[in-house]
């Protein structure tokens, strides 16, 4: 997710829409869901992990900073902002999630090898009104592919590579003095 670093200090891991790839092919087989976990910034990334093959996704990430989560508002350069704490950050594992990570009974400090950060991101007001605007993009996507649920949309999504261009195209661009919407997150 976006607090982790697991893939830079292990060298292990894959783009979050390669991994659901890969792992709906085996469990598939074996009639299990698979929970995306990771990767997810907008409601369009929630619906193309649900198209790739997800049945749920995880969103720490963006509930992270709602009045909900832990910690206070605090202000910092004029912004409201709240902690975000990953559970591979030496804080969490501090605090017990070091068996997690294989370095359970690791007593100095020192030797802890954190695979996440802390950090603070933008207070976004109460959870509901953040689940209400993920809900409604959700819907636009699958309106958009056609589709009327998750099932629908495993059967019949269909994706294409796009260029760096390509993305940059896809918000906001060339103007100035950008109103925040409560469903973009940049």
């Amino acid at each position: 997710g976006s607090i982790c670093t697991t893939r830079v200090i292990s060298g292990v891991g894959v783009p979050q829409l390669t991994a659901i790839n890969d792992v709906v092919q085996i469990a598939n087989q074996y009639k299990v869901g698979v929970v995306a976990d990771g990767g997810i910034k907008q409601s369009g990334d929630i619906v193309k992990a649900l198209a790739s093959g997800a049945h749920c996704v995880m969103l720490g990430g963006l509930f992270a900073g709602t009045e909900e989560t832990p910690g206070e508002v605090m202000e910092v350069y004029g912004q409201k902002v709240k902690s975000y704490v990953g559970m591979g950050s030496l804080i969490a594992m501090q605090r017990g999630s070091s068996d997690r990570y294989f370095q359970g009974g690791v007593q100095e400090l020192s030797k802890l090898v954190p695979e996440g950060i802390e950090a603070t991101v933008n207070y976004k007001g109460p959870l509901r009104e953040v689940v209400y605007q993920l809900m409604g993009g959700l819907r636009s996507g699958l309106g958009y592919c056609g589709c009327a649920n998750i099932k629908q949309l495993h059967d019949n999504a269909k994706f294409v590579v796009i260029t760096n261009n390509g993305l940059n195209e896809s918000h906001p661009h060339d103007v100035k003095n950008i109103k925040k919407a409560p469903n973009y997150y940049d």
